[in-house]
């Protein structure tokens, strides 16, 4: 069984003492590839060089996340479209709307999306993009760029009915987290994951972020890691009514396609 961890957060210093472990882990539990996402002006490119450093097994993402937006300036613009030339970098972003947090404001936010959104009409990437809360801003700047954007996915899906089927109905592709695995948030998602046709669905684990709650024995420092997308792959399959080799060869195959990877030979 080959899984395929679309966004891990791999640059984070949480991984700074034991990377190379955490990797191994990862391997181990049947991760085959893995997307490092870039998701501010420092760390994009670190996850460009740690993507090198794997050929073929980790890629990366370029972008800024709207809790950085601030930090999109000109410079930064010119910074991240030079990361875009390597073949390293699948995919645009993570970039997109947060008004939850609203770490950055609002009209810069939008700005910063504008931008990157043009990056992915300029170099035909895939989208790897972020929403929480601004569903209504996000479809209209999504239908700004109507026809002239790549593929995309809506990373880390926890939102409603209509908002998923509102990204369906654009042929977007959903990334789905241990979010599932939260009794107390995530309990939703048990049954709108039933309706994400096969050649939509994605796997990540957005670690260090988002441990699923429901592995057993939880690690006593609450670091979430590539090699619980084992534990997420098993949990998905279980609420599609699904054997777990068939969620986690469609899931590989549909992200293979998406970010354009080769297999592992």
């Amino acid at each position: 069984m080959q899984l395929l961890d679309i966004g891990a957060n791999l640059t984070h210093d949480s991984f700074d003492h034991d990377r190379d472990a955490v990797l191994q882990r990862a391997r181990d539990a049947g991760v085959a590839q893995l997307i490092v996402t870039g998701a501010s002006r420092e760390h994009s490119p670190k996850a460009l060089k740690l993507a090198q450093q794997h050929p073929g097994e980790l890629f990366a993402t370029a972008g800024v996340h709207p809790h950085h937006a601030n930090e999109y300036t000109a410079e930064c613009d010119a910074e991240i479209r030079a990361l875009h030339a390597h073949a390293e970098v699948v995919a645009v972003g993570e970039c997109g709307l947060d008004y939850f947090r609203d770490f950055s404001p609002r009209p810069a936010q939008r700005r910063a999306f504008e931008l990157q959104l043009q990056i992915g009409v300029d170099t035909g990437k895939p989208l790897f993009l972020h929403q929480r809360d601004a569903h209504a801003d996000f479809m209209a700047m999504m239908h700004n760029f109507e026809g002239r954007l790549g593929p995309a996915v809506v990373h880390c899906f926890t939102g409603t009915r209509e908002e998923l089927f509102d990204y369906l109905d654009q042929d977007w592709h959903i990334g789905i987290t241990g979010w599932l695995c939260d009794e107390r948030r995530g309990q939703h998602l048990r049954e709108l994951v039933k309706h994400i046709p096969a050649n939509r669905l994605m796997l990540e684990t957005d670690a260090p972020y988002l441990l699923p709650r429901t592995v057993k024995p939880a690690p006593s420092h609450r670091r979430n890691e590539p090699m619980y997308l084992a534990h997420i792959v098993e949990e998905l399959a279980r609420d599609r009514g699904e054997d777990v080799a068939v969620t986690a060869a469609n899931t590989t195959a549909t992200a293979r396609a998406f970010f354009r990877l080769p297999a592992l030979q």
